[in-house]
């Protein structure tokens, strides 16, 4: 017996921490950064120009990806099309 397969398949659930195991580095670095204290990102706002990503999403982006040894920018772009594990922190 085979597993499910379909291709035409558009829709990924909602919650991808499902999709994650338990032990999943993302879940370290989930907590680790929300640690932080928000008076720590104070200094990033700014009131011009077009609303920039909130910096706590970018840090846990950033630090995944150094965990996968992708130090990349435009590897670490490719990696939030392709892993649940980045997509679920952004």
């Amino acid at each position: 017996m085979f597993k499910n397969y379909i291709m035409n398949q558009v829709v990924l659930p909602l919650d991808l921490e499902i999709k994650l195991q338990k032990n999943d580095i993302a879940f370290s670095v989930h907590d680790l950064v929300e640690q932080i204290p928000h008076e720590a990102f104070d200094s990033f706002i700014r009131s011009t120009g077009c609303p920039a990503y909130h910096p706590r999403m970018m840090m846990k982006i950033i630090l995944c990806a150094y965990t996968q040894s992708v130090f990349s920018g435009r590897k670490i772009e490719a990696l939030l099309g392709d892993s649940v594990r980045m997509m679920w922190l952004a």
